[in-house]
């Protein structure tokens, strides 16, 4: 049997469809690399233009989509993940104008471009990416109403509010359901089917620092971290987040030691002073927790590495909380392990041959166990003749002598590799510890925001009686010789602008609340919901009960707004039913499952008075129900005023 040819589509159905597949695709951009999200729409306007007056060529978009293929898994690696997915789903979305000609085209078009929004909440679940979901998914409904009101024929004039508030009932009537879902469904500690990684990393700290690779992140200022603290904070020089601890290095890169993670984490005597607080991580993929340094003990959830920071079990793939104590110490780790010791002391032959001999000659003049000494004289030498800057060429071999004897600039990159390189030829254990530094206060909420530009990479050094010291080389740069940073180079950005800033700091703090009552919705936030009800504690299976309850009154209400609304789009309809209620004073109402004819000739056998007049009504307005025009020229007012008029005898 052939299959029916498709309608060719209208300028105005083609346009809805075109749009309404742009904003679903609108979502996921901002979560793209920013350099593939501009090619997919600078590739969709392309596409969409060629193809307004007749399709693509086959061949020419199979080539296309075949190149996008390609083009996507290069720039992943090769490696599939959860953005490599979402990549090639907008890539393909981009090339889909291309085939659009007919109406099915254009559902095929709406259809696919709906999954867009959804894959959107695989990589952020913030509330701008679900306001712009649910801008995308409520105009590809419309542009599906649209499809549809010219597929019917139907010559009734359509505006796009029409088909908007069609979309509004819609999501009315599945409203109550969804909330019942969200409130109600039994929460679980782990999902209930695994989700791919990223192949792309966030931008974030990570466990190697290489030359060159931290500008970007420096120039980063979306949040990373969001702090609130309970009672006493520390100072501003104590904001020290302490993150990956990196002790190997290969003459260009600082890594962290693999075969140390399982060693138990070291002595520390802590001070009287306490911070109590909660911080709030942004996704970052990674199992490392950034903390106040010292972290007091472990939260739940974590355990304290060999070097006092703290590891996850998960990668750290959404919006998680963490409440933590820390203190400044007293001593830190004051016996050092040989085999820890050996490992803090190592330096790759052949690299830096001036920053060694300097070194030793500072041993030398210095003597043996002097080596508060020797770190105190490296800082004065930073604070005599070395600025901040972050505008450095990439380094060549020697990285330690170009930046100590050439550059005498650079940034916290540079400054505590070298320090380290340093102390280590002068027989001082240390090694480079990253995190961040300082933070913001919003005035809105009262807590800190500590972002992705705060990244800092200081050092740590092992002195006698005390362990590990963190000494940062880079804050010893005197103030007059800070060159530039981020926001310098930037012209302070738009940040800079007059009334910019309380803006973002009022964004920031709905993000938060967005992510304390949406995001951090868990199995204890439910049962808090619940109490004020009276319901102390609930198990699953008395929550199951409860869902169960509440959707089916969701399921009552869904019902009887699809039936009352399908009543008062036709005001004929209404009337109907109207007339019906009528006769049900009698005791002769219609059955939900009886037709209009044949409730007729029962009301005409009970009441012959009535026939006529309700055999004639009756036939006009099954005519106009079944079998109406669909070229607009029947009036329904005169079968609505007939339908009004009539009463029984």
């Amino acid at each position: 049997m052939a299959r029916a040819e498709s309608p060719p589509l209208s300028a105005s159905a083609r346009r809805w469809s075109l749009v309404a597949a742009a904003a679903c695709l609108l979502p996921l951009l901002p979560q793209l690399p920013a350099s593939a999200a501009l090619a997919i729409v600078a590739l969709g306007v392309v596409v969409a233009v060629l193809g307004w007056r007749r399709p693509l060529p086959a061949w020419l978009r199979f080539l296309l989509a075949l190149s996008l293929v390609g083009a996507v898994l290069a720039l992943s690696g090769f490696r599939l993940g959860r953005d490599t997915a979402c990549l090639l789903l907008a890539a393909m979305l981009a090339i889909k104008p291309g085939e659009l000609s007919t109406l099915r085209d254009a559902r095929s078009l709406l259809g696919f471009a709906l999954f867009a929004p959804f894959s959107t909440f695989l990589l952020d679940q913030g509330p701008l990416s679900l306001l712009l979901g649910l801008g995308g998914a409520v105009l590809a409904l419309a542009a599906l109403l649209q499809l549809s009101t010219q597929e019917s024929g139907d010559a009734r004039p359509a505006t796009p509010w029409r088909h908007l508030l069609g979309v509004g009932r819609l999501v009315a009537v599945g409203l109550p359901l969804a909330l019942a879902a969200f409130w109600l469904f039994p929460r679980v500690a782990s999902p209930m089917w695994g989700v791919p990684e990223r192949a792309l990393s966030r931008p974030g700290l990570s466990d190697e620092m290489t030359p060159g690779e931290w500008v970007d992140l420096m120039g980063d200022d979306r949040p990373a971290l969001r702090v609130t603290f309970f009672g006493d904070r520390p100072a501003s020089s104590e904001l020290y987040w302490r993150g990956p601890v990196l002790m190997d290095f290969d003459g260009r890169s600082w890594t962290r030691s693999r075969w140390l993670q399982d060693i138990p984490p070291p002595p520390a005597t802590l001070g009287t002073t306490r911070w109590d607080y909660e911080v709030e991580v942004e996704p970052t993929d990674r199992r490392t927790l950034v903390a106040l340094e010292l972290a007091t003990d472990a939260p739940d959830g974590a355990r304290l590495a060999w070097d006092r920071s703290l590891q996850v079990s998960a990668p750290l793939s959404s919006v998680t909380r963490w409440r933590m104590q820390a203190a400044p110490p007293a001593t830190f780790e004051p016996k050092l392990p040989l085999m820890i010791r050996q490992s803090a002391l190592r330096l790759p032959d052949g690299y830096n041959p001036r920053t060694v001999a300097l070194a030793q000659r500072w041993r030398r003049e210095n003597g043996p166990g002097n080596d508060a000494a020797i770190v105190e004289r490296a800082l004065d030498m930073v604070r005599a003749g070395f600025g901040y800057t972050l505008e450095t060429p990439l380094p060549g071999r020697h990285t330690a002598d170009e930046f100590l004897f050439e550059w005498k600039q650079g940034f916290c990159e540079h400054f505590s590799s070298a320090f380290v390189i340093l102390m280590r030829a002068a027989g001082i254990p240390s090694r480079v510890v990253t995190g961040y530094a300082g933070g913001y206060r919003n005035p809105f909420g009262g807590y800190w925001i500590v972002r992705n530009q705060d990244a800092h990479a200081w050092a740590e050094v092992w002195l006698d009686g005390r362990g590990w010291v963190r000494v940062d080389p880079t804050a010893a740069v005197a103030p007059e010789r800070i060159y530039d940073t981020i926001d310098d180079r930037a012209g302070g950005g738009f940040r800079a602008l007059p009334g910019v800033l309380p803006m973002l700091d009022v964004g920031d703090w709905l993000r938060r609340g967005w992510n304390d009552l949406v995001l951090g919705f868990d199995a204890n936030r439910q049962q808090a919901l619940l109490r004020p009800l009276g319901l102390r504690s609930l198990d699953a299976r008395k929550l199951v009960a409860l869902f169960a309850a509440c959707t089916v009154l969701a399921l009552a209400w869904m019902l009887w707004l699809t039936a009352r609304g399908e009543r008062r789009g036709d005001p004929v309809l209404r009337a109907w039913h109207r007339l019906g209620r009528r006769y049900a004073r009698f005791g002769l109402a219609r059955a939900l499952h009886e037709p209009a004819l044949r409730w007729t000739e029962r009301v005409a056998a009970a009441r012959p008075a009535d026939a006529d007049a309700l055999r004639t009504l009756s036939a006009r307005f099954v005519e106009w129900r079944y079998a109406r025009r669909t070229d607009g020229g029947e009036d329904p007012r005169p079968l609505v005023r007939d339908l009004r008029r009539h009463r029984p005898a």
